[in-house]
């Protein structure tokens, strides 16, 4: 079937040329279904939206520079039976973003919590939120860089006008000055306007001690926990897991 040749840049004046990726295969199908007028504009309107929001979501999840394979149809739930799995499934719903609560995620090293902070950034994603996804170290490592270059402040910015912004691994490394203050400045600018998830593997009740002055603790920690949902993951490293299967 020939298109007219005035097809083409007509559509994309009107960013709408993705159109032409369907157009013809509608327009079999309409003489064939003998569709409406309506019911072919119908189709065509129907596959530009999934274009676009196929389109964002792809955007979205390079940008957060997510694992692909951390999504929450991966995770495996089996691993952590004491792990509850509908407050995951409630979060996953992302209601905690709408109301700007925060997610804390802690528990030894390889039990999955990376994995579920990218899947539940995965989710945020899928709604059409931008979501920021950040190892701590590398975090606190850019803006260090920044303060060289002069672009510390612009680095920070993108990290508070984001929905979600998810910092993996937080304690892994000593922070060093400026560090503690540069996440008490993110804590509280974040505060009521914008979700945090972060996971550690230290206990809640160590993270004063990441930040190195008490009162600086103290006072991040409050607006921290104030809207939060803590999760405790438990159990064996998967790794840890993996080895003994090979080692039996």
């Amino acid at each position: 079937m020939t298109l007219s040749p005035q097809l083409n840049p007509m559509l994309k004046s009107l960013r709408l040329s993705g159109i032409l990726e369907t157009l013809e295969v509608r327009t079999q199908q309409a003489i064939e279904e003998k569709l409406s007028y309506m019911d072919f504009l119908h189709q065509l309107l129907t596959d530009e939206i999934e274009r676009r929001t196929h389109k964002q979501l792809t955007l979205k999840l390079k940008r957060a520079q997510f694992d692909p394979n951390k999504t929450l149809e991966s995770f495996d739930f089996s691993a952590n039976p004491s792990l509850n799995r509908q407050q995951i499934l409630d979060l996953a719903t992302c209601h905690f973003i709408e109301k700007k609560e925060n997610i804390l995620i802690v528990g030894p090293t390889g039990v999955g919590k990376s994995h579920l902070c990218q899947a539940l950034g995965h989710q945020a994603c899928r709604r059409g939120y931008d979501v920021v996804f950040l190892s701590a170290s590398k975090l606190f490592s850019s803006l260090q860089a920044g303060r060289a270059d002069g672009s510390s402040e612009r680095k920070l910015q993108s990290l508070l006008r984001c929905d979600l912004l998810i910092l993996d691994d937080l304690g892994l490394k000593p922070l060093r000055p400026p560090a503690p203050e540069d996440l008490y400045e993110i804590i509280h600018e974040r505060y009521e306007k914008g979700s945090l998830i972060i996971t550690s593997n230290r206990a809640f009740s160590e993270w004063p001690e990441i930040f190195l002055e008490p009162l600086l603790a103290s006072a991040a920690l409050d607006r921290l926990t104030h809207h939060c949902h803590q999760i405790v993951i438990t159990g064996e490293s998967y790794r840890g897991r993996e080895r003994k299967g090979l080692i039996s």
